[in-house]
């Protein structure tokens, strides 16, 4: 089998476009055509339908595709290792990572690593988790951090730790005389929420079931600085993790009220594809992961 012809195959498949193939292989489109052709008939059999500008693949390119995923995952693997042998001390690890612990909690782990691992380029970037998770699955990044579990039969997960989920208010609001909230407290309450599909949503929508309680929602936000803000102007109170809110806590800006609900708390996860080399410098970042969670955990009790 032509390998070259194989690839171009894959990633005309994968990105559902020739141009696309051809952009990443730095060649021509008619050269993805003639690639794909020339695959067709050295097998006698057609692995690709056209659909207006759309690449559909049939029986046989089902099947083939699926092989080929396997074939150039193995040769991602295998660069990785003859690289880190090449480099050792060296490396760059990609990692992606879910809004709350990207922006939260991963620079008390990155930047000590940064001081004590030089020569280690770190990349980092924020998604929302099903992003995390797919490119991890493709072997797109070699680490990520995702805030619910998933079921993908190619990556490790496991869990990082477990943090509490608090209700912020501002400071003058009634819910700041409690200690601790009952769920009956926030009966016809404006909250503020997260996207849909979020770990809080998830939560709070869960509670509410569970409570047969009534919400008001003025907003529904994305991002955890802008609820933190709309939290401050007065518009409702929210449910976040109180890792998140702590600088707003600390100057006295947000006031946090635990919930009296030992559910109220959200896991994040840890996530590489079952079948990533892990080199040298990624197993460190990756044991420092797990040190730095324990003692964060440690720290809350």
């Amino acid at each position: 089998m032509n390998l070259n012809q194989l690839k171009i195959f894959y990633l005309a498949a994968k990105k559902g476009s020739l141009s696309a193939a051809a952009e990443e292989l730095f060649i021509t489109q008619p050269a993805v055509t003639k690639g794909i052709q020339r695959l067709q008939e050295y097998y006698e059999i057609k692995f690709v339908d056209h659909i207006g500008k759309k690449l559909v693949l049939t029986d046989a390119g089902e099947v083939l595709y699926e092989i080929a995923e396997k074939i150039f995952e193995m040769e991602s693997q295998a660069e990785e290792s003859i690289r880190d042998f090449q480099q050792r001390k060296k490396g760059h690890i990609r990692i992606l990572s879910s809004e709350s612990f990207g922006d939260y909690y991963l620079p008390h782990i990155i930047i000590p690593f940064s001081k004590a691992h030089p020569l280690v380029r770190i990349s980092m970037s924020i998604l929302p988790t099903e992003h995390v998770v797919e490119n991890t699955a493709t072997l797109n990044n070699d680490l990520g951090f995702i805030s619910y579990p998933v079921e993908n039969k190619k990556l490790v997960i496991k869990e990082v730790l477990e943090d509490q989920l608090v209700i912020i208010t501002p400071m003058n609001h009634a819910l700041t005389q409690k200690s601790q909230l009952k769920a009956q407290d926030l009966e016809n309450q404006l909250i503020i929420m997260h996207e849909t599909g979020s770990a809080p949503r998830r939560a709070i929508e869960d509670f509410i079931r569970k409570n047969n309680i009534s919400l008001k929602i003025p907003l529904e936000l994305s991002s955890n600085r802008a609820i933190k803000r709309a939290v401050e102007e007065g518009i409702g109170i929210a449910l976040i993790s109180r890792k998140v809110a702590n600088d707003e806590i600390q100057a006295n800006r947000l006031k946090a009220i635990p919930l009296l609900d030992p559910s109220m708390n959200r896991k994040f996860y840890i996530i590489h594809h079952k079948d990533k080399y892990i080199s040298e410098s990624l197993k460190t970042f990756m044991d420092m992961v797990f040190e730095w969670a324990s003692e964060y955990t440690r720290g809350l009790s």
